[in-house]
């Protein structure tokens, strides 16, 4: 199943699409591109798609911008997850 925050799309190829974006940018114009990703998602919030999915791409921006990669944290997630399952009797 695709991840509708970060779909198979934006992963393709050997570079992500967001790094590929910033590797372009200047560190001041990519923390302008993720603010304007931030006001978007909260300017459309609910309008779009459902409240739920658009709050989660702002806090996927705003992970981002606070200089917290949401693709580590669930790597991390997934990783603990497996060793749990691993575990249980």
């Amino acid at each position: 199943m695709s991840d509708p925050i970060n779909p198979n799309h934006y992963r393709a190829g050997e570079i992500e699409c967001i790094d590929a974006i910033e590797a372009q940018l200047s560190p001041t114009e990519f923390r302008g591109y993720l603010r304007g990703q931030v006001a978007k998602y909260n300017w459309r919030l609910g309008l779009k798609d459902s409240i739920e999915q658009d709050a989660k791409k702002l806090l996927w921006y705003s992970s981002m911008l606070a200089g917290v990669d949401p693709r580590v944290a669930r790597r991390l997630q997934a990783a603990v997850s497996r060793t749990c399952d691993a575990n249980s009797p």
